[in-house]
C-alpha cells in the first residue's frame, strides 16, 4: 500500500506498474465516489509524463450512459477501447454529453503518441470490472474512509448538481462492487485518506 500523505508517492506508484511493451499499457484507477480517483490518476499521469512517457487519461464519466449507466459502461469500455487496443487496432469512443443526455456523434481517439505505445489511464468506477480486467495491465484501488469521502462529495464544485443523484449512484456502486470486487484484484492500493502531499 502507498499513502498519498508520503512525499514522492506518485513516482513510487508508477515504479510498481508493469513495464511498457510495444502496445498501449492500460492502468485502471478504481475506487468509491469521493475516494479521489481523478486526483490520484492525475498525479500518476504527471509522474509518467515527467519520465517522458506518452500518457492519457480516459474518465469513465465519458462512458456512463447517464445516471443509471454504471452497469453498462464497462461493456462500452471493453468494446470501444480495450478490446481494439488488445487486437492492435485504434481505440475510439463516443463521449457522453451530460447536458444533452446522449452520446456525442463524433468519435474521440487517443493522442497519437499514446496510441503508438504509451500509457492509457482509465479512471472511474467500472474501470476494474470483471469483463475488462483481463485487458488491463494494472488495477489501482484508491481507498479513503467513508466520512472523508462524504466530506469530499459535499465539497465538490458540482455538489448541487450531483446531490439529487447521489443515493441513486451509491446504490449502483454497492451493486457493482459486490459483484465485481475490484479491490481484491488490485495490483496496488493507494491510501488517500487525507490531504495528498505534493509530489516530490
Amino acid at each position: 500500500m502507498i499513502s498519498t500523505a508520503e512525499s514522492g508517492w506518485p513516482d513510487r506508484a508508477v515504479s510498481l506498474l508493469p513495464e511498457r511493451s510495444a502496445r498501449v499499457r492500460v492502468v485502471a484507477v478504481e475506487g468509491r465516489s469521493g475516494s479521489g480517483k481523478s486526483t490520484v490518476a492525475g498525479h500518476l499521469c504527471a509522474a509518467l509524463a515527467a519520465r517522458g512517457e506518452p500518457v492519457h487519461v480516459l474518465t469513465m464519466e465519458d462512458l456512463y450512459p447517464g445516471w443509471d449507466g454504471l452497469a453498462r459502461a464497462p461493456r462500452l469500455l471493453h468494446d470501444w477501447v480495450l478490446a481494439p487496443l488488445r487486437r492492435g487496432e485504434p481505440a475510439a469512443w463516443h463521449r457522453f454529453d451530460w447536458e444533452d443526455g446522449r452520446f456525442a456523434p463524433e468519435w474521440t481517439r487517443l493522442p497519437e503518441g499514446v496510441a503508438a505505445g504509451g500509457t492509457l489511464v482509465v479512471e472511474g468506477c467500472g474501470s476494474g470490472a470483471r469483463e475488462v480486467r483481463g485487458l488491463t495491465d494494472a488495477l489501482v484501488w484508491v481507498a479513503a474512509p467513508a466520512a472523508e469521502r462524504s466530506r469530499r462529495l459535499d465539497a465538490r464544485w458540482d455538489a448541487a448538481v450531483y446531490a439529487p443523484y447521489r443515493d441513486r449512484w451509491a446504490r449502483q456502486e454497492e451493486a457493482f462492487y459486490a459483484g465485481h470486487r475490484p479491490r481484491a484484484h488490485a495490483r496496488l492500493v493507494v491510501d488517500n485518506s487525507g490531504a495528498p502531499a505534493p509530489p516530490a
